[in-house]
């Protein structure tokens, strides 16, 4: 899917290079960059770590 069907869907504004804060479950505050869209899902690279993980665009994630 496209970053458009994810905004759409999910009513985000996920955008390829956007800037995101991810919130881990330990209430850590990391910051990433979306690279590409997966499905309905985004890979996002934290800052930091070499690959990039794959994301629901609405758990835990605030948009900058």
């Amino acid at each position: 899917m496209s970053m458009y069907a994810i905004r759409k869907r999910y009513g985000v504004p996920a955008k390829r290079g956007g800037r995101i804060l991810y919130i881990n479950k330990w209430g850590d505050k990391l910051p990433g960059r979306i690279t590409i869209s997966d499905g309905f899902r985004l890979r996002i690279r934290l800052d930091g770590v070499r690959e990039a993980g794959l994301f629901h665009p609405t758990y835990n994630l605030t948009y900058l």
